[in-house]
């Protein structure tokens, strides 16, 4: 490991932060190909030379980089609260960031040249790019380090991250957090997806009655999305009526609807509509493990096989205007040309059969302490699911609230961070 020193400043304030990079293994049992990917964490201290216990940040995704530590200290972020009593570990997971990022470039896919071209072999290595996977790099670190315990703050798949490092390695934990972030355990993906398709039929006839003229204003961007080519966006790509209807992931934020709402008022023959839409559909090039082995963080022993669009209602099927959330499908595939290189290969991705993430033993016998924040309307991650997992773990206090979407950490950080952890503490 390499730690590079002093720290740098950031923010404005007193906070520094130091970035550090590994060797992993891509895989605890190699089938060739490279033996060792890089794996990049940045630590955030108030400090140069802090004592303060380790909190790792699981970030969302899955394949998306950790957050850059920008926002001033003192603000009423996360990260302001967090660093009062931690240094805080920004892991970016394998495949992102500067961790071994995995992209394309002109037709080629790039981050994985010495597994070959084979589309085969591409979806094997990238068996090796789930929570499991991420957890095992993270105790590489924390051994790095030369630290026995630190704590984890996971955020959404980061929760899930969070869940599969209990569940392997809970003696290297002192705390953890959850926001949004308790998944279903042995439970089939399609099942889970059933139940978030009910929750975008609601959200999607809540946003309509909040904006009365905007379900004719996307019935008239399908209808264009619908015609021969589809919407022509920026660099080449399309987006026909099913990626149209992923715009409906703006209804899991609690600031999405208004910003829709101001999409759809724009001109759809405009430049300024296009690249807006282009930016604002989820499955893109910029982190193309997001598209590619998104539906695996529900795999708990099983094959996805495109699960979300397996479990679509007839209702939603015959009526595009009823939006999507996070249910990921080959037409993005399809549609994005830095994403046509992974077409093949997430398909294969959509047929492995992945092992179970949690062992139900062990997550009864943790006693890490924690807390987990259950959003009552999140629209990715159903509550009555993450109830469930709560009463696995003995030492993890819920907390269900409807003050927030998905987002809650990030429209409130530093107030949901502290009820965490006084609700953990006692």
């Amino acid at each position: 490991m390499t730690l590079d020193v002093p720290f740098d400043h950031f923010g404005g304030g007193q906070a520094k932060s130091a970035a550090a990079s590994l060797a992993a293994p891509l895989s605890a049992k190699p089938k060739g190909g490279p033996a060792s990917i890089e794996v990049f964490a940045r630590i955030a201290a108030t400090e140069a030379d802090s004592q303060k216990p380790y909190l790792v940040f699981l970030q969302g995704g899955p394949g998306v980089e950790a957050p850059r530590p920008t926002t001033p200290v003192g603000g009423s972020t996360w990260l302001a609260r967090a660093l009062e009593e931690f240094q805080v570990v920004m892991f970016d997971q394998r495949g992102t960031g500067k961790s071994s990022p995995i992209g394309s470039v002109e037709g080629r896919i790039t981050g994985l040249d010495a597994v070959g071209d084979d589309p085969a072999d591409i979806a094997e290595a990238l068996s090796h790019y789930r929570a499991d996977s991420i957890v095992e790099d993270a105790e590489i670190l924390r051994e790095a380090l030369g630290v026995d315990t630190w704590s984890l703050l996971g955020q959404s798949f980061g929760g899930f991250t969070a869940l599969r490092y209990v569940s392997a390695h809970s003696k290297s934990l002192d705390e953890v957090y959850f926001t949004g972030g308790l998944p279903a355990v042995d439970t089939d993906p399609v099942t889970v997806y059933a139940r978030t398709w009910e929750g975008m039929k609601r959200k999607s006839e809540q946003y309509y009655r909040a904006f009365p003229g905007d379900r004719a204003k996307l019935a008239n961007l399908i209808d264009l999305a619908e015609a021969e080519g589809g919407v022509t966006l920026p660099g080449g790509a399309r987006a026909t009526a099913e990626r149209i209807r992923l715009l409906g992931h703006f209804l899991g934020a609690s600031d999405g609807p208004e910003k829709l709402h101001y999409l759809l008022d724009q001109d759809p023959a405009s430049a300024a509509f296009r690249h807006d839409l282009a930016a604002a559909l989820p499955f893109s090039g910029r982190n193309p493990l997001y598209a590619i082995v998104h539906e695996s963080c529900w795999a708990d022993g099983t094959v996805t096989d495109w699960a979300a669009r397996r479990a679509m209602p007839d209702e939603v099927r015959a009526d595009p205007t009823l939006l999507a959330g996070e249910h990921a499908g080959p037409e993005s595939m399809s549609e994005d040309p830095e994403l046509m290189p992974f077409a093949e290969v997430a398909q294969l991705v959509a047929q492995h059969e992945w092992p179970q993430l949690y062992d139900v033993d062990a997550l009864r016998a943790s006693t890490v302490r924690g807390a987990a924040a259950v959003y009552f309307e999140d629209a990715y991650v159903p509550p009555e699911f993450s109830l469930a997992t709560a009463d696995l773990l003995g030492g993890v206090k819920p907390w269900v609230t409807n003050e927030y979407e998905h987002n809650g950490l990030r429209a409130d950080g530093y107030r949901v961070l502290d009820r965490l952890i006084s609700l953990a503490r006692g």
